[in-house]
């Protein structure tokens, strides 16, 4: 099953490349949390060698790179990604090494090498946590930094609905509202299509995620979970859509972990 799942991501993300240009991407670390510019997760990456899994277009390479370092690594499934990355990369000066594989697989992957490894809004794709953070330590040298961010566990337990508010007999207003839809200790797979694409995932909870480094040597210095002030500050937003506005104003839509290799 996990193979056939990797199999249509792949798929699905060769195809959607193109409209996932730069999207999500370093200083940005998922939606409506605070920037990278604000929080300062990242160590000084002057000189250091970085490793991202899930690069994407390659925009948070170019961050990285921009930011001093000095090795850039990459991995992703999408081979169209990693071409759009390289391009990027090329075309702004930078170096980097590109790996075409999943996450889960670390195949000529340096070991006990890099200071930084990362990843941004990606490893909710993984078909086994367990396999992508063992290797995600793995590449790390003592007392590297590894750092992911990703949907909140939450998002996908909760929905909005419009409450009609009468008035005599006829409705007078509408009033948005949060009601939990989903079951939160239930880590199961689903399917969904994004530009007539079908991409599968799985959700996991949050002690999951921290309970899964802990078994990987990990000791987690950060978690991340809170909505920006930029849109805290914002007017009422009642839109629908699964990040909306209105809902990361009554609990956080990202979730971002700092972890370090023992």
């Amino acid at each position: 099953m996990k193979n056939e799942i990797l199999k249509q991501n792949e798929k699905s993300w060769n195809a959607l490349a193109e409209d996932f240009f730069g999207v999500t991407a370093l200083p940005v670390l998922g939606c409506s949390i605070p920037t990278e510019d604000e929080l300062h997760l990242f160590p000084d990456l002057n000189e250091k060698a970085v490793f991202e899994m899930g690069c994407g277009s390659g925009h948070s390479l170019k961050w990285c790179a921009e930011h001093g370092a000095k090795e850039l690594f990459g991995l992703d499934i999408s081979e169209e990604q990693l071409k759009t990355a390289k391009k990027l990369l090329e075309e702004n000066g930078h170096h980097c090494t590109l790996f075409h594989q999943p996450m889960e697989d670390n195949t000529n992957i340096p070991q006990n090498y890099f200071d930084v490894v990362y990843s941004i809004y990606a490893i909710g794709w993984t078909t086994d946590l367990e396999k992508t953070i063992k290797n995600a330590a793995s590449y790390l040298k003592q007392g590297g930094t590894y750092i992911f961010s990703w949907d909140h566990p939450l998002l996908h337990c909760v929905d909005m609905e419009s409450i009609a508010i009468s008035g005599g007999n006829r409705t007078v207003a509408t009033e948005e509202r949060i009601v939990f839809s989903g079951n939160y200790l239930e880590e199961d797979y689903y399917t969904f299509e994004k530009y007539g694409n079908p991409l599968t995932l799985q959700n996991r909870k949050l002690s999951t995620y921290i309970n899964t480094l802990a078994d990987a040597g990990f000791a987690v210095e950060r978690v991340v979970e809170e909505t920006s002030e930029t849109v805290l500050g914002k007017s009422k937003d009642v839109s629908s859509g699964y990040y909306a506005d209105f809902k990361a104003k009554h609990f956080p839509l990202s979730v971002v972990i700092k972890a370090r290799k023992l």
